[in-house]
């Protein structure tokens, strides 16, 4: 709230009097102008069920539709959202998504609004939680803000689940991908069955996916280098098992949802170190891979019940709870030797652990005393439990961090003024951390024995905004909002190398508070659409991961501020024709030498780069359609703060094709990803690489599927 008067001055001046509001575009580009009535589609990640329009964040909705043509060519959900959302890191193509950030800063993940991130101790696994087959659409709220309480610094992605059909009915889909070039090595294989339906009152959807992914190579016919610390999507199998059910009775329903997802690798290849200097990329040979398989590991159970007249007001209560588990390979690493118990030589492993339970109860009460006023307010509880442990030796790395919050919340929509919504709301944290006595490991100096405690945070956050339709498809818009996140606690306390610290008064540990600003327009007709909004996220107290000398990530508490600029262009050539352009330009700095002033460039770790979109999609009869798609990753300097660049970004571009055939009961999908062989190494690789990871991409790849629905 500290400059949010200001922030409320500025965008009055720059919007004429029309505060804040909502961008969107619903991403459906085959549908019929009836159909582009974007009034009519609602979204949940806001809390409540509002028009898109009403939200007060730009917000892109992926449907079902969207999603099913982007899974004729991959199945990675961040490869998804990079095409379809430029200012979203590009996808690391492995099981990782560290590095993965939404307008420059870490996004939380959400299934169905149950938190999947896991930011007291962030080991980069929240992108791989559930498979894409099992959604019905994706929405993401860009920007950080307090919706759904601690993590969502770079905004929100809700991964909303399918929903059970009113008729029985059952689906199947099978599919392989491979890579011609190289068939035996590389074919992979999905298989997946659903079946859904109602009796009377009770609805059931249940579904089960298996995949089984090969190798890949490059452009060049080399296998693409294995993570075998962080883990691989490669030569891995997965297992997705899920189950919704309901129960509706007046106006009232209670609803059980559980998802289980496992994705394991197969431990058959070892990594073969690049150089990057000379150019040479990371590969891979076979080999047998000491340790566990690195995995993930995860249940996501989420109780709701809603009411719709509950003392003249709507109830909605979620109790919701989600067990994450995430083994990494084995290694030597120089962190994991103690050699005076051990022995020289040690190999270990490490998994991350992290128990959520939580509680979420909001009530909504429209037109208050007869005025175009409505209220949503309510309060969440969320308990987290995080550990780090090392499983071969069964030592503790980093120590059970227990996160305990409490938050009541009001948001307020006032709609009183033509053709003006102004919205307005407050989050009150409420925020123990809770942490044992603990000794290091014996790496950091000998081991350190570092005193528990108990800090308590407790910070007031605001949001504020309108939007303004001026007529002829035209609205402006522009927002002010803060959101709220706890450091990567796990990875600063494991770290500690000197004696006599303690829990209690170590500033580390202090809250992150990130405030967004954004100002935007929009036009919208039957046969254009466009959208340009800028932004600006500042944290007078941020976080940057900062390779050392040793080649480790470490957190670095320090101002951090980003801006950027979001565009896209829909055109709606024919019935069955659209053109889509999107472009991001983000630019990252933060203060390197704590004077107070940014000064610095946030390198690929911690930002996207800048990137323009390309898509063409036609249906050329009711059976045959096909998509076109171009992503530009543009090239970019990293300077430091005395002009120096530190690191270079040579772009590249992927171009995919694929097109769906409804014959023979079902619908056969061909897909190409990469479809020109386009020779590169991955923007992490350019931009925060290592030896260790110097990975090409992917190159040529097919895609072939069929799906039936009976």
């Amino acid at each position: 709230m500290r400059s949010l008067q200001t922030s409320l001055a500025l965008a009055i001046t720059a919007a004429g009097g029309a505060l804040c509001a909502t961008s969107v575009f619903a991403q459906d580009a085959t549908r019929e102008k009836d159909q582009r009535n974007l009034e009519q589609v609602v979204v949940t990640a806001s809390r409540t069920e509002k028009p898109l329009s009403a939200i007060p964040n730009t917000v892109t909705l992926i449907d079902q539709q969207e999603l099913n043509n982007q899974m004729t060519t991959t199945s990675d959900l961040s490869t998804i959202l990079g095409n379809l959302i430029p200012s979203f890191a590009p996808s690391r193509q492995k099981m990782t998504s560290s590095g993965e950030s939404l307008r420059g800063r870490k996004p939380l993940y959400l299934i169905d609004g149950v938190p999947q991130s896991n930011p007291l101790r962030d080991g980069g696994r929240d992108g791989h939680t559930i498979d894409p087959l099992v959604l019905e659409r994706v929405e993401v709220i860009h920007g950080a803000n307090a919706i759904h309480g601690m993590g969502a610094s770079g905004g929100i992605i809700n991964l909303v689940t399918r929903t059970p059909s009113e008729e029985f009915q059952q689906s199947l889909r099978v599919e392989s991908n491979l890579q011609p070039e190289e068939l035996s090595d590389t074919l992979g294989y999905n298989g997946s069955y659903s079946l859904s339906g109602k009796v009377n009152d009770v609805d059931v959807l249940a579904s089960v996916t298996y995949r089984n992914a090969g190798i890949s190579y490059d452009a060049n016919g080399d296998i693409v280098g294995f993570d075998n610390t962080q883990g691989d999507t490669m030569d891995s199998e997965t297992v997705n098992a899920f189950v919704k059910t309901g129960y509706s009775w007046d106006d009232q329903r209670v609803q059980l949802t559980v998802n289980h997802f496992l994705v394991e690798g197969n431990n058959n290849w070892l990594s073969v170190d690049g150089n990057i200097s000379a150019g040479i990329p990371t590969t891979a040979e076979k080999g047998d891979v000491p340790g566990k398989s690195p995995s993930n590991d995860v249940t996501t159970i989420n109780l709701e019940y809603t009411k719709e007249d509950f003392f003249g007001q709507k109830l909605r209560t979620q109790v919701f709870s989600q067990d994450f588990a995430g083994t990494y390979g084995a290694t030597d690493s120089g962190t994991f030797q103690d050699e005076a118990t051990y022995g020289p030589d040690l190999f270990d492993q490490s998994q991350n652990n992290s128990e959520k339970r939580g509680l979420k109860l909001t009530l909504i009460k429209d037109d208050i005393a007869g005025a175009p006023v409505s209220l949503a307010y309510g309060v969440d509880l969320l308990q987290d439990e995080t550990w780090q442990q090392l499983i071969l030796t069964g030592r503790a790395w980093v120590p059970p961090t227990k996160y305990k919050n409490i938050a009541p919340y009001a948001q307020a929509e006032f709609s009183g003024i033509e053709r003006m919504t102004i919205t307005a709301g407050v989050r009150h944290e409420i925020s123990e951390l809770q942490v044992d006595d603990f000794t290091t490991l014996a790496s950091y100096n000998g081991g350190q024995f570092v005193k528990g405690g108990n800090p308590e945070f407790s910070e007031t956050l605001g949001n504020i905004g309108a939007t303004y339709a001026i007529g002829g498809g035209w609205r402006v818009y522009a927002n002010y909002s803060e959101g709220f996140s706890m450091p990567d606690v796990g990875r600063v306390l494991r770290g500690i190398d000197e004696a006599g610290k303690d829990v209690e008064s170590f500033l580390n540990l202090q809250p992150i508070l990130t405030e967004n600003q954004e100002l935007g327009l929009d036009f919208n007709t039957d046969v254009f659409a466009a959208q340009f909004a800028y932004y600006s996220s500042d944290s007078n107290y941020g976080q940057r991961l900062a390779l050392g000398d040793d080649g480790i990530y470490s957190v670095s508490r320090e101002k951090t501020d980003v801006d950027g600029l979001e565009m896209r262009w829909q055109w709606f050539v024919t019935e069955a024709a659209t053109l889509e352009a999107r472009y991001a330009y983000t630019k990252g700095r933060y203060d390197s030498d704590k004077d107070g002033k940014v000064d610095t460039d946030l390198d690929g770790r911690n930002i996207a780069p800048n990137r323009f979109n390309l898509s063409w999609a036609h249906n050329w009869t009711n059976n045959l359609s096909t998509r076109l798609q171009a992503n530009w990753l543009l090239d970019r300097d990293f300077e430091n703060k005395d002009g120096v660049v530190t690191r270079e970004f040579d772009g590249y571009a992927i171009i995919d094709a694929s097109a769906q055939l409804k014959a023979l009961d079902g619908e056969f999908a061909l897909g190409i990803q990469n479809l020109t062989n386009e020779d590169y190494f991955t923007y992490y690789s350019q931009t925060a690489g290592n030896n260790v990871r110097n990975f090409k991409g992917l190159g040529r790849s097919v895609n072939l599927s069929y799906s039936k629905v009976f």
